[in-house]
């Protein structure tokens, strides 16, 4: 057989330092807004509306900032997690520049951090991506740390290193530009601002969204997104749990989407902070979320709107009423999917 086509990289493949330039830059289009709004269903006035952001002293309505960030993980899971196990967790994730349908994006990634696990088997592989906009601005970064099998079990580990990670991310921006003292609350749909949330309040988002086995496979495949676990049944089954996963991008945006019902004025993701897929997520489980205000931020020189840390936790097959998403020796709950530390910007 030729040797032209490419198995990915496994764990023993990374080096501390590398930096990878991941192929196929990728215009952002309205097409990519319709489909984001048919998968998971947002609301938020912002990134719906032209004459909303306009009203507001934007161009244009930006796209949703996790259509940003699908886009630049999935430039890099050819190189970074076609071999994956399973996708882990996030930290340190900053969105900068607003992204509008005609921004080209390209991702690169430096390896930070390797860990070999102890059956040998995988190990796991921290990264930093950067994705950036046609003019060279950065537009998202982000740290995740993924398992990846070893090609060979005997194969030698590098050194164990994991990196330092903040636990939160610094470097809040908001949007250039608009002005949120001018937000219409009547067609936002709520009227809850950010002087209306207080720390340690708990919102149960109440709706419930369904996952189908096309759609997830469809969000994989707009985001070229092109692991394994996602598409292959025949692989997947000979596999620890026998079907394919979820992507868990996949899961974060539907929670994003539910969270509308109680943080409709949320309406742009500043930071990732920290996030974990606690289980796995396959078709047929339907998705309930909730959130918890952490903590409420100032933004310097800006008296038109602020900042909410926020805790939103996914569960399936479940509503979400008060159960613990922790056992008493550390352990999730089987039916917390997601929990997810994000800082959004909300109207004064």
């Amino acid at each position: 057989m030729s040797g032209k086509t490419g198995s990915g990289n496994f764990f023993e493949d990374f080096t501390l330092g590398q930096i990878i330039e991941h192929a196929t830059p990728r215009t952002v289009t309205t097409g990519d807004v319709a489909l984001y709004q048919a998968l998971y269903g947002p609301r938020f006035a912002l990134q719906s509306s032209d004459e909303f952001a306009r009203a507001l002293g934007l161009e244009r309505s930006p796209v949703d900032d996790l259509i940003a960030f699908h886009i630049v993980f999935g430039k890099t899971v050819p190189d970074i997690s076609l071999n994956a196990v399973a996708n882990l967790g996030y930290a340190d994730g900053r969105f900068a520049a607003r992204v509008f349908p005609g921004d080209t994006l390209s991702a690169r990634s430096e390896v930070i951090g390797l860990k070999e696990n102890s059956n040998r088997k995988a190990g796991v592989v921290w990264v930093r991506t950067t994705g950036r906009n046609q003019h060279g601005e950065t537009v998202v970064s982000y740290v995740r740390w993924v398992m990846v099998r070893k090609r060979d079990e005997a194969a030698p580990a590098p050194a164990a290193s994991a990196p330092d990670l903040p636990a939160t991310a610094a470097e809040l921006q908001a949007p250039a530009g608009a002005d949120f003292s001018a937000w219409d609350y009547q067609q936002a749909g709520a009227h809850h601002r950010w002087g209306n949330y207080q720390p340690g309040e708990r919102i149960d988002h109440v709706d419930g969204i369904t996952i189908e086995e096309a759609e997830h496979m469809m969000a994989a495949r707009l985001w070229q997104n092109t692991a394994r676990v996602h598409f292959d049944q025949h692989a997947a089954g000979k596999g620890r749990f026998g079907r394919r996963l979820i992507y868990g991008g996949h899961v974060i945006s539907l929670a994003r989407a539910l969270s509308f019902n109680g943080l409709a004025n949320a309406c742009v993701i500043l930071a990732i902070n920290g996030g974990s897929h606690a289980n796995p997520v396959f078709a047929g489980d339907t998705i309930y979320a909730w959130s918890e205000v952490l903590e409420r931020i100032e933004l310097p020189g800006r008296a038109d709107a602020g900042a909410l840390r926020l805790r939103t936790v996914a569960a399936r097959n479940r509503p979400c009423a008060d159960y613990p998403l922790r056992d008493s020796a550390g352990t999730y709950d089987p039916d917390v999917v997601l929990d997810l530390d994000y800082t959004a910007l909300l109207p004064r």
